[in-house]
């Protein structure tokens, strides 16, 4: 059954995730608009605010900062970020962000393509204060395997 439709996702339809600190809304995704090949959302974070370490087994992640100013770790290492740049991070790497600048950094991130089974798709390699009370993961995906893609044999 093919689920994909084009659909607008307002950022106000989502809900906030601070599991991972941030405000971290996933928008386009398997359960919102039946894509198949990856998901897309906004990062916000407050001046001081940080995302944890994190790392991506199956998925590459495409980041865009929209605005404000940040330091991404990647691995063991530091590197700055601003408005109007887009970074890639490879699969199995590493990464956390930061927002060290004085206003509001929003960056888009895409994770490409969509891990086995959600509980997968994302390995925490370190804590943020409160995140035990945060709640689950953002659901992006059904518990089942990937969605089927047309035209890709499974």
């Amino acid at each position: 059954m093919d689920n994909t439709r084009p659909r607008i996702v307002d950022i106000s339809e989502t809900e906030p995730n601070r599991r991972r600190g941030g405000d971290l809304r996933t928008l386009l995704t398997p359960l919102t608009v039946g894509s198949t090949s990856g998901f897309m959302g906004m990062a916000i974070m407050r001046p001081g605010e940080r995302i944890s370490e994190h790392y991506h087994p199956y998925s590459e992640e495409f980041v865009y900062v929209v605005q404000g100013e940040l330091e991404v770790d990647l691995d063991d290492d530091t590197r700055p970020m601003r408005a109007d740049q887009g970074l890639m991070i490879p699969i199995g790497m590493r990464h956390r962000f930061r927002n060290v600048g004085d206003v509001e950094a929003r960056m888009v991130f895409h994770l490409s393509p969509l891990a086995p089974k959600p509980s997968l798709g994302h390995v925490d390699t370190e804590t943020t204060e409160g995140s035990a009370a945060a709640g689950p993961h953002p659901a992006v995906q059904g518990d089942g395997a990937q969605p089927e893609r047309r035209g890709v044999p499974s």
